[in-house]
């Protein structure tokens, strides 16, 4: 503010409380002029986060603390910013898809639906179910448990389905790891298979398959015990 003040004076030779008026300042703030330096403050800050560079403000107030200095919060936020010590964070990638609306079918091996859903056995470990569902003939082409799925492992299970059902023209599924991966688009691009991605937060994309793993929960995985993964992966095939 007291830039603009000066800018304001200098461009049309105002005096102070003139350009203070224009600007709705305070001449009294305009000239106010702080006692306390900042100086010894700016550089124990700069020595402590030298030896803590991940320590943030706050942890870095705590230690100034521990050393017997009293200094309000604010103002170690303040020359903490003004030295250039704040923590750079990565921005966080955000999936950006567009709109994929179910799509009606008229027949068999048109849009398959594949989906995972999570549950646990008896020691605590979790499993991971991952099924396949025709979007026409709403039949579940396979239920594969493991403790984990790569890749590799969901398209060597797709090209089972493929052997004995023929390939199909799309698979609609959500923005996963494993369903977004090189290898998982280049087997499907090879087959010359349409892969369809829902929107991040939008599950109804893919209703079809989410209502079918919402039955499966209820009438399977809420009611049955599983004592380890071989006796999960027989019951839930069952």
């Amino acid at each position: 503010m007291k830039a603009a003040v000066e800018q304001v004076r200098q461009e049309y030779a105002f005096s102070q409380r003139r350009a203070c008026g224009l600007l709705t300042m305070a001449v009294s703030s305009y000239r106010y002029q702080g006692r306390r330096s900042d100086e010894g403050l700016r550089e124990r800050l700069v020595e402590l986060a030298r030896e803590k560079p991940r320590f943030g403000y706050r942890r870095l107030h705590v230690l100034l603390r521990r050393n017997g200095e009293v200094v309000n919060h604010k103002r170690v936020h303040r020359v903490y910013r003004e030295a250039g010590l704040s923590i750079r964070r990565k921005k966080r990638r955000h999936c950006e898809r567009s709109g994929q609306p179910l799509r009606a079918c008229s027949g068999a091996n048109q849009e398959w639906g594949l989906d995972f859903v999570q549950d646990a056995v008896e020691s605590g470990r979790a499993i991971r179910v991952l099924s396949v569902l025709d979007g026409y003939t709403r039949e579940c082409l396979a239920l594969e448990v493991d403790t984990s799925f790569a890749s590799r492992r969901v398209t060597r299970v797709l090209e089972g389905i493929v052997a004995e059902r023929g390939v199909p023209q799309a698979i609609r599924c959500d923005n996963g790891p494993e369903l977004t991966s090189r290898h998982f688009l280049a087997c499907c691009m090879d087959r010359k298979i349409e892969l369809v991605h829902i929107q991040p937060g939008r599950p109804m994309q893919n209703g079809r398959v989410e209502s079918f793993n919402g039955r499966m929960r209820e009438e399977c995985l809420t009611v049955i015990w599983f004592g380890n993964l071989f006796e999960a992966r027989e019951k839930i095939a069952a």
